[in-house]
């Protein structure tokens, strides 16, 4: 059997969008059209591949996972967090404007590709995506909580936010950051501290296995309207994404000394070279966007099964 390298690549992209808060690994599958056979895999692991492993017919539980697709995906994932997270943590902390902005450009371009799908506007998929719009724009303005790395925390940080990182739109890790969550994850990743990304994993294992299998009933009954409600979800994110902000007031002091503060959106103070790197990024994160979804569409995976 050949290895499937594409689905690797795409479980990478999403690994990296999962470390960014504000950016969702479910915008990433869906634009490289591995969306749909990423829920049926993971709902089957709860369904029928659990049934089969029961009975002992292992041959048959990997079939129903699709176990090739799975384990590439998980893999690519894997790498792009073990190998990037320290560096994601550092540009989030030195250069977070020109971060934000590559990402604005990949979130913004991803809109237009996830409303082609909706099959006929019509008032009732606007005033969806409207409600994804304005609830993604209220959760994307929460502050930050105090951080706290009790594995109890951990756990149910994991279950929210792996939910949030199976929706476009809705970015797991600025669940995380809001939960107080993030910067003890990435900590413990960074750390290899077992005990804790155990009791992390153990909460996104559990929420995967539960809201993958609603997630795939809602796409199949009420199609429509919910790619409505996640377009909707994606444009009220990109206000998380905007590049330049300014520090409204100080939450809380990290152990290391770092202060987190509530921000808000500014505009640019000039027209200068920050403005035209930031600007080159976002058009070079729809470039990335457009054409992971180009190399989607020629591998035959299409969203609209």
């Amino acid at each position: 059997m050949n290895w499937p390298w594409s689905v690797t690549a795409k479980g990478f992209a999403m690994g990296v969008a999962d470390l960014v808060p504000g950016v969702s690994g479910g915008t990433v599958a869906f634009i490289a059209g591995i969306y749909d056979p990423l829920l049926n895999s993971l709902s089957a692991l709860s369904g029928e591949g659990f049934k089969a492993l029961t009975r002992g017919k292992f041959g048959e539980a990997w079939k129903a996972i699709n176990g090739p697709f799975l384990l590439a995906l998980v893999l690519g994932i894997g790498a792009a967090i073990a190998s990037l997270a320290s560096p994601l943590h550092w540009l989030l902390e030195h250069e977070p404007t020109l971060l934000r902005a590559f990402f604005v450009g990949l979130v913004a371009t991803s809109v237009p590709l996830m409303a082609r799908h909706v099959k006929g506007w019509g008032l009732d998929t606007w005033v969806w995506a409207a409600i994804g719009c304005a609830v993604a724009g209220f959760i994307t303005s929460l502050p930050p909580l105090v951080q706290s790395d009790h594995p109890a925390l951990l756990m149910g940080a994991g279950a929210l936010a792996i939910c949030a990182m199976l929706l476009p739109g809705i970015s797991g890790s600025f669940l995380l950051l809001i939960l107080g969550a993030y910067a003890p994850v990435l900590l413990a990743v960074k750390t290899l501290d077992v005990p804790k990304i155990a009791a992390f994993g153990t909460g996104a294992v559990l929420g995967l296995l539960t809201f993958s299998r609603a997630l795939k009933w809602l796409l199949a009954v009420h199609r429509r309207q919910a790619l409505s409600v996640l377009t909707g979800f994606l444009v009220g994110s990109l206000q998380a994404l905007w590049p330049w902000k300014a520090q409204v007031r100080p939450l809380y002091t990290h152990s290391d000394g770092r202060i987190e503060w509530l921000l808000e959106n500014v505009a640019p103070a000039s027209l200068g070279v920050e403005v035209g790197l930031a600007v080159g990024l976002a058009v070079t994160g729809g470039a990335l966007v457009w054409g992971l979804h180009r190399w989607g569409a020629s591998r035959g995976m299409n969203v609209d099964s």
